[in-house]
């Protein structure tokens, strides 16, 4: 049997890996359009902070251990550009121009996402940037050395957007952040959107909200950001506006597509033909919470649905629960988390939701080092069903969101959440664990 992928990143190595062990006599064949492979994205912003560590060093496995060692026949500078169902064949260009084409028993598209760069003047400028894939951030890491920035736009306010700022202060260039929305972090509650707010600007950063970018200009010695009611000189601009699922091959194809255009898989990872799987940041997955379709483009997930095309592919059925959207990022001293669903996303799902928002402490009372910790809870009045948390403060949010992530892939009561026994010393939380307490004060409303 011939497994055919294409993509080489997080779902497809990790597929490509384990069929290999499960099956040695699999013919595996991966096709990536760069030569980078199996890197850690998320650790790119951090890296670029440290002008002394090597963007090498967020490579995981290189391309040449895959094909040694593993026996997967890797193709590097191979871009897949068709799908031919009927005659089962994936045909592409390779990076000097020579068209291939492979036939396939099984298929596997793991193509990833792509930034989202909007289509008006100027973002096509050299000194405008978008960072996802390892040949970006290496690109964007010594541009900043070689060219001495001193000022930066970064237009969006996600994840990305906000690990850069850090990146960008620690390189000293001042930022400015810009986006269209009005509202600062949408996703998050207000109270501790206003506590990332504030960090960002006691940190130098500028924060445009309700500002649309119209185009961008060459300067002699940089760019100009005009915006609808404001410009802005800068040395670089970084677009971290969002991805987006790289489906088209797969539309073209005529496979069906899912939530935000991503490619629609079951819980076995099949997509509309029987023949051909789908995982990552490209496909969608199911939400614990509503059981519902969703598209949540995240690193675990991507590593776990390619071990599960593996199985599949290899004889072991295998089902994905799906996810509840665990993500965790740092803002400057901040830790930034959430799992589940916000207020807004609870009612549009059909809940009937009630939240609360506390402030506690991050350790016990009385010992040094504490510091606030803010948490917004949400429930389902009609069950008290815990629905989500997000969570922010300079310590111990990171890994207790993870208790909100089991609790919610077992479908727990926020009653039955706040009898669960938490760990207690006084330098890691006060005897009433941070989350107890919010649990606590919901159970209360509900």
């Amino acid at each position: 049997m011939r497994l055919v992928i294409i993509g080489g990143d997080a779902a497809g190595m990790s597929a490509a890996s384990r069929a290999k062990r499960k099956d040695p006599d699999i013919d595996i064949i991966v096709l990536e359009q760069t030569y980078d492979v199996s890197y850690s994205a998320c650790g790119m912003p951090y890296n670029i902070a440290d002008p002394q560590r090597d963007m090498e060093k967020l490579v995981v496995r290189k391309a040449d251990v895959f094909i040694e060692k593993n026996k997967i026949n890797l193709l590097t500078g191979h871009r897949a550009t068709a799908i031919d169902r009927a005659a089962k064949k994936v045909s592409g260009i390779k990076a000097g121009g020579e068209p291939f084409s492979f036939d396939y028993d099984i298929l596997f598209i793991a193509t990833g996402a792509s930034s989202v760069v909007p289509d008006l003047p100027g973002f096509d400028l050299p000194q405008v940037m978008s960072l996802k894939s390892l040949e970006q951030g290496k690109l964007i890491k010594s541009y900043i050395q070689e060219n001495r920035i001193k000022k930066a736009v970064i237009i969006g306010m996600g994840y990305i957007a906000l690990e850069m700022c850090e990146a960008f202060e620690k390189r000293g260039v001042k930022v400015s952040m810009v986006k269209p929305g009005p509202v600062f972090l949408p996703w998050l509650s207000p109270g501790l959107a206003e506590v990332i707010s504030e960090e960002l600007k006691n940190k130098g950063v500028d924060i445009y909200s309700g500002t649309a970018v119209e185009k961008i200009e060459p300067l002699n010695d940089g760019v100009r950001v005009c915006c609808d009611n404001s410009t802005l000189d800068a040395d670089m601009v970084l677009v971290a506006m969002g991805v987006k699922p790289c489906s088209d091959m797969a539309k073209e194809a005529g496979l069906e597509l899912g939530i935000s255009d991503s490619i629609a898989v079951d819980r076995q990872l099949k997509t509309s033909d029987k023949d051909i799987y789908s995982a990552g940041d490209c496909a969608d997955t199911y939400h614990v919470v509503t059981d519902n379709k969703c598209w949540i483009p995240l690193a675990l997930i991507a590593n776990r649905a390619g071990w599960a095309v593996a199985d599949n592919v290899t004889g072991t059925k295998t089902r994905l629960q799906g996810i509840a959207g665990t993500s965790v990022f740092k803002v400057f001293s901040l830790e930034v988390a959430r799992s589940g669903l916000n207020f807004k996303e609870a009612a549009d799902a059909g809940f009937d939701p009630v939240e609360n928002s506390v402030k506690t402490r991050s350790r016990a009372h009385g010992h040094p080092g504490s510091t606030p910790i803010h948490i917004n809870m949400v429930a389902d009045k009609k069950t008290g069903r815990l629905l989500g948390t997000q969570m922010v403060g300079k310590e111990g949010v990171a890994h207790r969101i993870n208790a909100v992530a089991v609790a919610l892939h077992n479908k727990m009561t926020v009653a039955d959440f706040s009898q669960t026994d938490l760990a207690y010393a006084p330098p890691f939380g006060p005897v009433w664990d941070p989350l107890l307490t919010a649990a606590n004060q919901l159970v209360k409303k509900i």
